[in-house]
């Protein structure tokens, strides 16, 4: 009986212990003053390269923002849409801020924080293509970035439909504009830029795949950091912040969000 007891009880000693010594992201960041945030460059006006070659866009500025907001340096990486959730689950990132969308799968790897922007994922092509549904895509082959939100849905959408499935969205918009593919399933809030630069290429709404805000991302268990993230997207949503980066690089106000 003693010795169930003492190996009860040493049991419970190492649980503690290990529950006790379990890193947290939140305060190693606030120790080593430097905070990982993956960003795209793919996804314009979420994140490209301007002329200097320096990094812009939505998230890019939202990541400057959360570093200065908890007083360490920031460390951006790049990712695409295919890598985002692996970079957080081999720790290579703290924090993923690259126009992320929740899905129930997503969430069985990763937590997710309260959107802080509104976007929504359709399908574009040329106006001569019949296609107002998943349905009718046919045998049209659609260009869209692997491991995207888009890809994910319209695969579930139109199982049997030839997705051309591309290493990032910037290569997916390639395929659409070089005629490898006659459709482009992406993010809506990219098409005027896509418009802008390729003016002799039609970029018209074939349908939508669904409303898709996006999310920040943490690892699974980092609850203290998911918190803070809340909290800073709360606090700059009351005082405008957010809603100044939507009118700057999506061009529109903000709108309510849902919450999680």
């Amino acid at each position: 009986m003693k010795r169930c007891i003492f190996g009860l009880l040493a049991v419970l000693a190492f649980s503690l212990w290990g529950a006790g010594a379990r890193a947290d992201a939140f305060e190693d960041i606030l120790k080593k003053g430097v905070v990982r945030i993956a960003t795209p460059l793919d996804v314009p006006p979420f994140g490209s390269q301007n002329e200097k070659r320096e990094p812009e866009g939505f998230d890019i500025e939202l990541a400057g923002m959360v570093a200065k907001a908890l007083g360490v340096k920031l460390e951006m990486q790049q990712v695409t849409g295919a890598n985002r959730i692996p970079f957080l689950l081999t720790n290579k990132v703290d924090i993923v801020i690259s126009v992320m969308g929740l899905t129930p799968e997503r969430a069985k790897q990763i937590m997710f924080s309260a959107p802080y922007a509104d976007t929504q994922l359709a399908v574009f092509g040329p106006k001569s293509a019949d296609v107002t549904s998943a349905d009718k895509i046919g045998k049209l082959k659609v260009a869209a970035a692997k491991g995207t939100t888009q890809e994910l849905a319209l695969s579930a959408m139109a199982p049997k439909a030839t997705i051309m499935r591309t290493e990032d969205d910037a290569t997916a918009a390639a395929a659409y504009v070089s005629g490898q593919a006659e459709l482009f399933a992406t993010n809506s809030l990219i098409i005027p830029d896509l418009q802008k630069r390729n003016p002799n290429k039609e970029f018209d709404l074939k349908f939508t795949i669904r409303r898709s805000p996006a999310h920040m991302g943490v690892r699974m268990g980092e609850h203290n950091l998911l918190q803070w993230l809340n909290s800073f997207i709360f606090f700059n949503m009351m005082n405008g912040e957010i809603d100044r980066l939507h009118q700057k690089w999506l061009g529109m106000k903000l709108q309510p969000l849902p919450t999680l």
